[in-house]
Parts: C-alpha cells; structure tokens; sequence
C-alpha cells in the first residue's frame, strides 16, 4: 500500500472515529440529564421551569442553528468549523458543571447546544467526505449506533455519575474528551468546502431561534409571572414578528432560504416534520417527568432511576437496530403510525399507575414508549432521505432533525408548564393547601420540583398531612400531563396516516442508504449536499 493510500485509510478512519465520539457526546448530553434533575433542583433551588430549561435551552439552540451550521461548515470550511464546534461544546461543559445557579446552567447549556449543532451538522458531512459506496453506509451505520447507545446509556450514566460524585460530572465527563479530540482533529481530519454559493440565511435563523425562544420562554414563565403579564405579552409579540420574519424570508428566498418553501409541497415530508414535532412533544415529557416520579413520589436513587429506566432504554436500542431493516419492508407510513402510537400509549399506560404502586407498574409504559422511539427515530432519518432527491438529502435531514428538537423543546415546556399548573391547582384544594392559604400556591410550585420533603418542614404541624396531599397532588399532575401528551402524539399519529406514502418517494432513492449512483461507480454526490445515510 502506497503513503497516499495509508494516509487516506487514517483520514478516514478518524474521521469516522472521531464523528462517533462527537455524536455519542451529544445524544448522551441530552438524555443524561434526565435523571440528574431532582438532585440539580435541590443543588441549585431551582424551579420547576429553571429544572425545564436544562434540557429547553439545549434543544432551543440545537434546533435553530442546525441547518445554518452546516451552511457555514460549507462555506468556511468543514474541519475547521469541526474544530470549532467542538471547542464551543467542551467549554459550555466545563461552565454546565462549575455553574453556581440555575440561570447560569441554563444559559452554560444554551451554549453547549451551540457548539452541539455544529458538530451534529458537520459530523455526517465529514463521513460524505470521506466514504464511498458501501463503505459510506457503514460508516453512517457506525454513527448511527453511537447515537442509540447514548440514547440509551444516558439515564444509567447519568444516575451512576449523580449518585457517585455528582450531577455536575455528567457534564465535567466532557471536558477531558472534548480537549483530547481537539488537537487530533486538527491533525487528523482533512478540510474541505463547497463548490459555489453556500446557503446561508441569518434572517432565517435569527427569527427561527427568536421564535422557539421567546415561546417556550412564555410557556414555562406562565405559571409563576401569569400567562397575560407584561413579560410574556412581550414574548407573544416577539415569537409573533419572528413567525411574520421566518415566512417573508423563507418565501423571497426560496432555494436559499432555511426552510426550502418547495421541500415542503411533497405531503410525505410535511406530514414526516409535523409528525416528528408531535411524537417529541410527548415521548421526552414522558421521560421528563417519569424520571421525576420515580425519584420524588417513588423514591429512587438518582442510580436506580437510571436502572429503573432500563425497559426504555434496551427497547428502544433493541426496536432501533430491527427498525432499518424494516423500513425496506413495512411502508414508511405505517412505521410512523405504529410509532407514534406506541409513544402515545405508553404515556396512557402511566394512568394507571399510583403513589402507592411498586415501580414495577411503570414497566409496560417504559416498553411501549421504548418500542416507540425505537422506531421513529430510524424512521425519521430513512424517510427523510428517501422522500425527495438525493443531491438535498443532506437539508432533508437537517431540517427534520430541526422539528424534532423542536419538538422536545417545546413539548417540554409545554407539557411542564401544564405539569406545573395541575400540581399547584390540586395541592392549593387539598387540606394541607387551604391551611397553609396564601402560602399554597408557593409551596404547590416547590412540589412539582420535588422538593416534597422541604415544604413539609415549613410547617412541621401538618408534616405528615403535607406529604400525603403533596404526593397525590403530584402524581395528578403527572397523569394530565401524559394526558396531554397523548393527545399529541395521536395527532401525529393521524398526520402519518393522512399525510405519509411510500408513493411520494423520490425513484433515485434507496432505503439502504446507498444512492444508486455511489453503488454504481463510487462517485460522490453535489460537493456540498452530503447524502446522509438512512442509517443514522
């Protein structure tokens, strides 16, 4: 084997290396922290919707700036724009895990969600570089299965890092790796841009990140400021001028804009987006608040949460690695259909479940959202490179990848905030609530973030009373809000049977992840536009 050959073969293999870690990292960041929130509550007396902006001010970020990242990755150079967001991650780790209030995580996570969209942009586009053929859709393979296990890992480490030496490690853990990868990116990877124009629409990523922004700002503030207050009337205005912004510059614009007006006159992939936004907006709401059940009403360690958590976590790694092959055999619509229905009846399966109850009631609820997610996860990555050509694969999969972190921000948010209410309302009518009057709309606000036991020491006379109304009203509020929940994600499931149809494929398309023509002779597609695998 040739020098030029050697080298090329070590290009790609730390590429391929060096993107897994990136997409491990990033996936872990999102669900470890589910588990670690009832220990960040009592750490930083956080409210409920401080608690609900760790994971929002994440998603928020990552969603706006995916598509655009990938632009400028294009344009400016996809190494060096690599090296970058990975830079920009490891140092919102480092703040993540040395903040000393809720604010300061929150806004620390925002910028770890910055640097998160650039390395989730650019890691698919480094592998598109690199590989060919075959060996591209392993390698996509590769990277696909560094997300699922992080998706799935991430409630066990997080509970192992919180019950050991702390909450803030889920996100210190970060800082040695993302320092050791630095200097071998830079060594490692080769640089490269696009030929011609990048697209690239600020206007569109302002007002996308202004919108997502301001909304759930106002969602999770209705509680405690009131829906109407001068605040949130001011958050409705700015989320109202960003929409009228997002749709004047998508619409003069055009091929150039975030959001490809014409992408979205094929049904298949409309009904994919809005179906994406939907299922997220209950199965993360689920996982939410059905970590924090386990810890406030149940009882479980920050560890055996993580544990307890493992009938989601091993379906849905399990259901993810079928779900490919499938998707060659099943037509996408009634993936879609039976995936959203399953997330949506797992969260019905929890109505059943009682503060009395054993957590061993929770289990078929965990097994049917996992099977859930295991399927649209998959689902979603194949259909949207298959739904139209293959040289605006790479956008497809950018932009539907942006409706689901939409979706889990503001389904977050939403599903909170109703949480949140509910508590409050119920705790506020209990006897406890009317004795402690003026108090109770305060103390219902400290139930909904777990903190059970400090508000029963407020008043030592009604302890007992306290936590015995604080626990009912709790697990109430969880069951309307999976309530809620289930409405959204039989919305979506209604989407996808009325919207979604193999018929509106694209014929150069091919579910295995690999385009006919990089089958055919290995040539790359568009410099530019990377296909991106069906297997992500």
């Amino acid at each position: 084997m040739s020098t030029k050959q050697e080298t090329s073969s070590s290009t790609r293999t730390w590429t391929l290396v060096l993107s897994c870690i990136c997409a491990f990292m990033l996936i872990l960041d999102l669900s470890v922290v589910a588990v670690a929130l009832p220990s960040m509550q009592v750490s930083l007396n956080a409210s409920l919707s401080e608690l609900q902006w760790v994971f929002d001010a994440y998603a928020v970020t990552l969603a706006a700036l995916l598509v655009t990242a990938g632009s400028i990755a294009d344009k400016y150079g996809r190494k060096f724009v690599f090296v970058f967001g990975l830079a920009v991650f490891t140092a919102g780790s480092l703040m993540c895990g040395i903040a000393n209030s809720a604010l300061l995580l929150d806004l620390s996570r925002a910028a770890q969600g910055v640097g998160a969209a650039v390395l989730y942009a650019v890691g698919p586009a480094l592998l598109s570089q690199e590989f060919r053929g075959k060996a591209r859709a392993n390698a996509f393979a590769a990277y696909g299965a560094a997300t699922g296990i992080a998706a799935a890992a991430g409630p066990l480490i997080g509970g192992s890092l919180t019950s050991g030496p702390g909450w803030r490690w889920i996100f210190l853990m970060n800082v040695p790796i993302g320092l050791a990868m630095i200097p071998l990116a830079l060594t490692k990877l080769k640089e490269s841009k696009a030929i011609g124009e990048a697209r690239q629409d600020i206007a569109g990523m302002v007002s996308l990140t202004a919108l997502l922004g301001s909304l759930v700002l106002a969602i999770t503030r209705g509680n405690p400021d009131g829906w109407f207050s001068a605040t949130n009337d001011l958050m409705y205005l700015i989320a109202f001028g960003s929409l009228v912004v997002l749709v004047t510059t998508t619409r003069s614009r055009q091929e150039r804009a975030l959001f490809e007006p014409a992408m979205f006159k094929n049904a298949t992939f409309s009904g994919l987006c809005v179906a994406t936004l939907l299922v997220n907006m209950c199965g993360f709401p689920f996982i939410f608040l059905t970590t924090s059940y386990l810890q406030s009403i149940l009882g479980s360690s920050p560890w055996q949460a993580g544990i307890r958590l493992l009938p989601l976590t091993v379906t849905m790694l399990v259901l993810g690695a079928v779900t490919g092959e499938l998707c060659k055999r099943v037509p996408f619509r009634v993936l879609l259909f039976v995936a959203c229905s399953c997330v949506g009846g797992g969260a019905f399966l929890t109505l059943m479940s009682d503060s009395t109850d054993d957590w061993t009631s929770l289990i078929p609820a965990l097994v049917i959202v996992g099977i859930g997610f295991g399927i649209v996860m998959p689902v979603r990555a194949a259909l949207s490179v298959s739904v139209l050509e293959p040289a605006k694969a790479g956008l497809a999969s950018g932009i539907s990848e942006t409706f689901q972190q939409a979706g889990i921000a503001l389904g977050l948010a939403i599903g909170g905030a109703y949480f949140e209410n509910r508590v409050i309302h119920d705790f506020a009518k209990s006897t406890s609530g009317q004795a402690l009057g003026a108090d109770a709309t305060s103390a219902g606000r400290a139930v909904s973030a777990g903190a059970i036991n400090a508000v029963s020491q407020t008043a030592p006379a009604l302890s007992s009373q306290i936590v015995s109304d604080a626990r009912a009203a709790f697990t109430t509020g969880f069951h309307d809000a999976m309530t809620l929940g289930v409405a959204f994600a039989a919305a979506g499931a209604l989407v996808a049977v009325v919207l979604v149809s193999n018929r509106h494929l694209h014929p150069n398309a091919r579910l295995d992840g690999i385009p006919p023509e990089l089958e055919e002779n290995g040539s790359d597609l568009a410099e530019g536009d990377p296909y991106i695998s069906a297997s992500i």
